[in-house]
């Protein structure tokens, strides 16, 4: 028994001081270019993707092909998956950005409130996802980071996570088509 409280002691401290050491959106704020979301996202783009379990083993690969456009004062994304295993998804993101710059996201698969925030050429987002496996539906941590390359090229890396413990990361590469 002692033991255990040992090793859950040490995942909890573990786990916080990781939290700590996250970074700062800020710290990215005179990287160039600037990231615009609406410019990048207006319009069609194609990404490129993995998600690896935390021994680093690709559990999934797949495709995605995003249609953005503006309604009203929302940026919608239209994302369509398909999936290394013949499978496919869609989620719809709802954007809004707020009068502070941040930016608000709403999904079918997302519960609650996406929260994102620009600084520079990076965009944070945090979000829960209601990750369908096997007839369960699991609420993961999503900690969401992208990077703008160049005008066209985007990476996005997302740590997925669960009582504080990150069970895998997903890996994407997004490229804007021409307009």
């Amino acid at each position: 028994m002692k033991t255990f409280f040992r090793t859950c002691y040490a995942l909890f401290i573990s786990a916080l001081l990781s939290s700590c050491a996250m970074n700062d959106v800020n710290h990215y704020k005179d990287q160039k270019p600037s990231f615009d979301l609406e410019k990048y996202f207006i319009g069609t783009s194609d990404a490129w993707g993995m998600f690896q379990q935390r021994d680093g083993s690709v559990v999934k690969r797949f495709k995605v092909t995003i249609e953005g456009k503006k309604i009203n004062e929302q940026l919608v994304l239209d994302e369509k998956f398909e999936y290394d295993d013949g499978s496919t998804q869609q989620r719809i993101w709802r954007l809004s950005k707020q009068a502070d710059g941040t930016w608000h996201g709403t999904a079918d698969d997302v519960k609650g409130i996406a929260l994102g925030q620009i600084a520079g050429n990076a965009l944070h987002w945090q979000y829960t996802l209601l990750l369908p496996v096997s007839g369960s539906i699991y609420e993961m941590q999503m900690d969401d980071w992208m990077y703008l390359m160049d005008q066209d090229t985007l990476i996005n890396r997302t740590s997925m996570r669960k009582f504080g413990v990150e069970l895998g990361q997903v890996t994407l590469f997004f490229r804007r088509r021409p307009a």
